[in-house]
C-alpha cells in the first residue's frame, strides 16, 4: 500500500484527497490495507482518512467497543472533523454504531459492511491451533467466499499476529466486549441515513445479521453483494465502491 503512515499527536493515520470526509474503519484482523481500493477511489473527490485503531495500544483492563469509540471521538476532535460519513467494516462497524449513538452529531451518515453488533460467528473463543499456518489459512479462507482472496501476504499477517501472546490477549478481550456489547435496543436511536453493504455470501455475520440492521435503523438501505464474503471493498471492491458512491451522491447533495 503506497500511503505514508502520519503519526501525529499519538494518532496514526493515512489521509489522502481533499473534500467530504470519510472515516474508513478497519475491523479487529483488519489492516489499512483492507480499505486501499476504496481509498484510490474516493481520494479524487472527498478526504478519506483511515485511522489505525489501537486495539494493541490501548490499556487491556479497557480495551472495548466503548474505548475504541472514545478513541474516535478524540481522533475527530484532532482532525477538528464534525458531520462525518462513517465507513465501517466488521469490528469497525460496531465501533461506528456505538459512537454514532453516543455521538450522532459528529456523524452525517453511517456504512456498514460485515459489521459487528447483534451477531457474528468470529474467529474463534480461542486459537487452539495457531502455531500451524494451514489452520489459520484455512480461518483467513473461511472469511472469503472466494479463497483466492485469503493472499499469502494476508495469511502471513494473521498467522505472525495470532502467534503474539500479547496480541492474542487483545483480540479475544476485544471479541468478548464485541460479543457482549449488542446494539439491538440502540439501534433505533441512530437517526442519520446508513447503509448496508454486505456479502450474500458472509458466514462471519450472515445475511440474516444484515436484514435484521436494515429492520431495526429506521432510515437504512440494504446492498447486496454477490459471490462475496464478509469484506466486500476487498472481495468486490468495485461493487462495494459503486454502491457507496451512489450513496454519497444521494446524502451529501440533499
Amino acid at each position: 500500500m503506497n500511503y505514508e503512515v502520519i503519526d501525529q499527536d499519538g494518532f496514526k493515520y493515512i489521509e489522502a484527497g481533499e473534500g467530504e470526509p470519510l472515516v474508513l474503519l478497519h475491523g479487529l484482523m483488519g489492516e489499512l490495507s483492507n480499505w486501499e481500493h476504496t481509498l484510490n477511489k474516493f481520494r479524487a473527490n472527498y478526504k478519506v482518512i483511515v485511522p489505525i485503531l489501537p486495539i494493541y495500544e490501548l490499556p487491556i483492563l479497557t480495551l472495548g467497543v466503548k474505548s475504541l469509540s472514545k478513541y474516535l471521538l478524540r481522533f475527530l476532535k484532532f482532525k477538528k472533523l464534525d458531520q462525518t460519513v462513517l465507513v465501517g467494516n466488521s469490528l469497525g462497524g460496531h465501533v461506528g454504531l456505538v459512537f454514532t449513538v453516543a455521538h450522532q452529531e459528529y456523524v452525517k451518515a453511517l456504512v456498514l459492511t460485515g459489521s459487528s453488533g447483534l451477531y457474528e460467528n468470529a474467529f474463534g473463543g480461542s486459537f487452539p491451533k495457531r502455531e500451524s499456518y494451514d489452520f489459520v489459512k484455512e480461518k483467513v479462507e473461511f472469511t472469503f467466499y472466494s479463497p483466492a482472496t485469503a493472499t499469502k501476504e494476508l495469511v502471513d499477517e494473521v498467522f505472525k499476529t495470532v502467534n503474539d501472546r500479547s496480541r492474542v490477549i487483545r483480540i479475544l478481550a476485544l471479541a468478548k466486549s464485541a460479543i457482549r456489547h449488542n446494539m439491538s435496543k440502540d439501534l433505533k436511536k441512530i437517526t442519520i441515513p446508513v447503509s448496508l453493504i454486505w456479502g450474500r455470501q458472509d458466514k462471519i455475520t450472515p445475511p440474516d445479521v444484515a436484514e435484521e440492521f436494515h429492520e431495526l435503523l429506521p432510515n437504512s438501505e440494504l446492498n447486496w453483494v454477490e459471490e462475496c464474503g464478509h469484506a466486500p471493498m476487498m472481495e468486490q471492491p468495485e461493487i462495494f465502491n459503486d454502491y457507496l458512491d451512489k450513496f454519497l451522491n444521494r446524502i451529501l447533495l440533499k
